[in-house]
């Protein structure tokens, strides 16, 4: 009686793990570390054209298309925003995205300087 109680459990969270995890593309989301952008770069242009300022919820990333709206979730926290790409960046070979001061405030600590995150491509 246990072990057929224990294959039932085991089978019943598999078919809960596949279930939940089809609605997401793996290619749509990934882990990385994603920092700010320095104030120093409030007004400068960005590679798209836009104007930069830290008060919008933006980010850099090295490949995606300029436009692309992702959720970002702190992994620490769970807290998440939404930012549009509109540059490239950041140049450092472990970070997949910097984002403006507000978007990472708004979802982690300034004073910590990065942050594990969870990114997903929304369109």
């Amino acid at each position: 009686m246990m072990k057929r109680g224990l294959l039932l459990i085991i089978m019943m969270i598999s078919t809960l793990s596949i279930y939940s995890f089809s609605k997401y593309n793996a290619d749509n989301v990934r882990t990385s570390i994603a920092s700010f952008y320095h104030d120093k770069f409030n007004g400068r242009t960005t590679a798209s054209g836009d104007i930069f300022s830290n008060k919008k919820m933006t980010a850099a990333n090295r490949t995606l298309p300029f436009g692309t709206m992702l959720k970002v979730t702190n992994l620490r926290t769970g807290k998440t925003v939404i930012v549009e790409v509109n540059d490239r960046g950041p140049f450092h070979s472990s970070r997949a995205l910097d984002l403006s001061k507000a978007a990472f405030d708004a979802i982690g600590n300034t004073s910590r300087g990065t942050m594990p995150v969870e990114y997903e491509i929304l369109d």
